[in-house]
């Protein structure tokens, strides 16, 4: 197979059936993710991307910092067609990982072969965690693919293709704008590659990349409102929540939390492929050195930063981004096994158990990235959208919902567009405590409250089943007077509602205008 480069374009030369075998695994990709879509914003990062699509502003986390500005705008273009915001996601979603099957196939094809192409491919397409951000409106699928592109890019350059380096930086500030974080993870890559080019050629592709970056740098600012408000929310958002636990102001127990955590990513990824490293006779396995190198560079940023820095597991989609190197690396241990002296059938069998297994995890495994979970989540969030308006209208009631990962205030506000939805607690901003208010499908911060027409307000349902946010939720109910309260139980969910003279004591610091 000959990978080349003409007049700009990516073009692959490659013979009928590895054309054939690439195009089969981006439809059997996009057959899998279309069939488990998901038919509700997933979380609170989904609603924040939902509600960008209408208005973008950083500020007000539409979305949260550091802004995703060109993925919503590419959201915006699907949502032209499919007329739905979630399914416009979702299909961003679906179309990378299309991408990125493609891409570690062909990546795979050129460094190991043919044989673990395919099992590369594979991997890719029954990873349990692969296949849940495929399905849902996060970024993390579309932050694979790019990471795959100029993962093999980055290897063309490498190789001596300086012609590739202009396009290479272009990619990456494209990349960058739709997550990013992607410049701080592959952009390392990226100056590597460059290291034995000519300084001219060096020059021409590090200006097209910032000249890439400003192009969409500077309309997202003035979309969030400046410089001032646009980096006050993202440091506001680091401080809170990023910048507690690094390395520099935790204990090292936190660290090896983190690199424990990264560990069972892993395993979550690859189901029983995760033993294949087991098999390999290490001794008799020879590998250019040249791709080694390049794998460490390619990883090492973000392994780095996940261990030290930031991560959690609920936001596992982070280590998306390193899914293609180790696919194409699993891949190639896969096909040497496959290969060794001994029953195929035996193997072939071996493989089916493992594809099972991967499949069973991701449809039915009790963890927050599988099929059962989404559905379970999804008619969770139906059920109370049903029944809440049963216990009061738009015009006498105010929901109250909670910063919550799922089924907090950001569902409330966007699914129940016709009622004043604030959450609980004020936030700290540098200018001052803030509320995050939203109504229409639009938010706000405001430091006083219009409660004139209320008479009551209701506390939005946090997730049934899980003991941390029961906990919780009874923390906030201990602000309230018992005497004050209801508590109405309507389709196996509770429902807190209080009188609206009794909110002061949730935000001590705003000021209820008509109180």
């Amino acid at each position: 197979m000959v990978l080349e480069w003409y007049g700009g374009c990516f073009a692959v030369g490659m013979n009928s059936r590895c054309r054939f075998e690439s195009l089969a695994l981006a439809g059997a990709v996009a057959t899998a993710r279309f069939v488990f879509r998901s038919h509700r914003l997933y979380d609170i990062d989904s609603v924040n991307l939902a509600l960008a699509m209408k208005r973008f502003d950083t500020s007000v986390h539409q979305p949260q910092p550091p802004g995703y500005f060109l993925y919503i705008c590419l959201a915006r273009i699907s949502a032209v067609f499919l007329h739905d915001a979630n399914l416009a996601l979702v299909m961003l979603s679906i179309c990378a990982s299309m991408g990125t099957v493609v891409v570690t196939y062909l990546l795979a094809a050129n460094w190991f072969g043919i044989r673990a192409a395919q099992f590369a491919g594979l991997l890719f397409l029954v990873s349990p965690l692969a296949w849940f951000y495929g399905t849902v409106a996060l970024t993390y699928a579309v932050e694979a693919f790019f990471a795959s592109l100029l993962g093999y890019l980055c290897w063309r350059v490498d190789d001596g293709a300086s012609s590739l380096i202009s396009p290479t930086a272009f990619i990456l500030g494209i990349a960058a704008g739709v997550r990013p974080s992607i410049l701080l993870f592959m952009g390392p890559l990226f100056l590597f590659s460059l290291r034995s080019t000519q300084r001219k050629k060096w020059i021409a592709g590090v200006s097209i990349l910032i000249l890439t970056l400003l192009a969409w740098f500077l309309p997202m600012v003035s979309s969030s409102g400046g410089l001032r408000l646009y980096f006050s929310a993202l440091l506001s958002l680091w401080q809170s929540v990023p910048a507690k636990s690094t390395v520099f102001n935790s204990s090292p127990a936190t660290s090896i939390a983190r690199a424990c955590t990264i560990i069972f990513i892993y395993f979550l990824c690859f189901g029983m492929a995760s033993l294949i490293p087991l098999t390999a006779r290490w001794h008799k396995i020879e590998v250019d050195s040249r791709k080694k190198i390049f794998t460490i560079v390619w990883v090492s940023p973000a392994f780095l930063f996940f261990t030290f820095i930031f991560l959690k597991f609920v936001n596992s989609g982070y280590l998306l981004l390193l899914l293609p190197p180790t696919c194409i690396w699993l891949g190639f241990l896969a096909s040497y096994w496959f290969e060794s002296d001994s029953s195929k059938k035996l193997k072939l069998a071996m493989i089916l158990i493992g594809v099972a297994a991967n499949v069973f995890i991701f449809i039915d495994a009790p963890l927050y990235c599988s099929y059962r979970s989404v559905r379970r989540s999804e008619v969770e969030v139906e059920s109370i959208l049903k029944s809440l308006p049963k216990l009061g209208s738009a015009e006498t009631t105010l929901i109250v919902g909670f910063d919550s990962h799922f089924l907090g205030y950001r569902h409330a506000g966007y699914y129940l567009p016709q009622y004043f939805t604030i959450e609980y607690p004020e936030v700290p901003l540098k200018q001052g405590p803030r509320i995050f208010a939203m109504r229409d499908g639009d938010t706000r911060l405001m430091t006083e409250l219009p409660v004139a027409s209320y008479s009551k307000f209701i506390l939005f349902p946090l997730p049934n089943g899980d003991i941390a946010y029961t906990k919780y939720l009874q923390e906030v109910i201990r602000k309230l007077p018992l005497q004050g309260l209801t508590r109405v139980c309507v389709d196996n969910h509770e429902f807190v509602i209080g009188p609206i003279s009794d909110l002061p004591l949730l935000f001590p610091k705003a000021h209820l205008v008509g109180h």
